[in-house]
């Protein structure tokens, strides 16, 4: 199974680098616009395009493809890293491989810090949402689904942010580099995830006390937390590792706003910026090393998958 699918990665990104390079391509504006509205001499915009093959999309799309895959470095047509995401159109002095080094740990740093928030939060309020049916514990469980699906993460940052950092002063306002400016960001990106693994958690867990191997538990008289952890909970978090997968590589992908809001040093900003100036190169390069994530941790949760319930047929999951 694990074989096959790291088999389909390739042609996956293939699919997705042609497709993000057709989007991009005709994106309106030039990358060689200076963000101010200067535009340099025609004789220097002839030299830039030809230099970095804008004037032709065929010859920049092979040569790209020809870079990140690696291929011309296996040929001993290029020196340095193996992958090679080209120079920054916008960013004078930068390579893309540069850019993603600096900024791209950051982001998934932020990202981890907020799919484990998630899923402490969720999972907690699911299963303490589903022992007291119609209590305060499921009112309030259903409460946080509905808010965390509900607002935009921004809308919640700029709350967290206000209250937490401005008026209380519990937290820093912004930036990077300590514990504490992880956080507000980490909570705030957290919890549309949240809530959506709660209201799994729940449902899952409402169907799984109610089935007839949890009733034999408790008819044996088995503690009411080992029924509740080994037999409820465990086969209750298939759904959620099923969205686990999606939901970290969004949350590493989708912190855009958040990183916008508290001002974190990640992908984010450059990527808004990149569509926005119409950096080809980067972003290509974001879109290609996201993509990558998402299926390599989908792949992960295959397996964790087969790992939690065996009954599941690995040829299913490859299928």
């Amino acid at each position: 199974m694990v074989i096959a699918r790291l088999l389909q990665l390739p042609l996956i990104l293939l699919a997705i680098y042609t497709l993000t390079f057709m989007l991009v391509w005709i994106i309106p504006g030039n990358p060689l616009e200076k963000p101010e509205g200067r535009r340099p001499p025609v004789e220097i915009v002839d030299a830039m395009q030809a230099r970095y093959n804008l004037d032709d999309p065929l010859v920049f799309y092979g040569d790209y493809l020809s870079g990140v895959s690696g291929l011309d470095w296996v040929l001993g047509d290029r020196e340095g890293p193996v992958i090679d995401f080209g120079p920054s159109l916008r960013h004078e002095n930068w390579t893309v491989n540069e850019i993603l080094a600096a900024q791209l740990p950051v982001s998934i740093l932020l990202g981890l810090a907020a799919i484990g928030l998630a899923f402490f939060i969720g999972v907690g309020a699911g299963v303490l949402g589903a022992l007291r049916p119609g209590s305060l514990l499921d009112l309030g469980s259903l409460l946080l689904a509905l808010v965390g699906i509900s607002l935009p993460a921004f809308v919640i940052g700029t709350v967290l942010l206000v209250v937490f950092a401005v008026h209380l002063g519990w937290f820093p306002v912004g930036g990077w580099g300590e514990p504490g400016h992880v956080v507000l960001p980490a909570l705030a990106l957290s919890l549309p995830f949240a809530a959506y693994m709660a209201r799994l958690t729940r449902s899952g867990m409402l169907e799984e006390l109610q089935s007839d191997h949890v009733r034999t538990a408790r008819a044996k008289g088995m503690p009411e937390y080992t029924v509740v952890l080994k037999h409820a909970l465990k086969n209750a978090l298939l759904p959620v590792l099923s969205y686990l997968g999606p939901a970290t590589a969004a949350a590493m992908t989708g912190s855009f706003v958040v990183e916008k809001v508290f001002a974190v040093p990640g992908v984010g900003t450059h990527f808004v910026d990149a569509v926005l100036g119409k950096d080809i190169t980067l972003i290509l390069a974001v879109v290609l090393v996201y993509s990558t994530m998402l299926v390599l941790l989908n792949l992960c949760v295959d397996v964790l998958y087969r790992w939690i319930d065996p009954r599941i047929d690995a040829d299913g999951l490859a299928a």
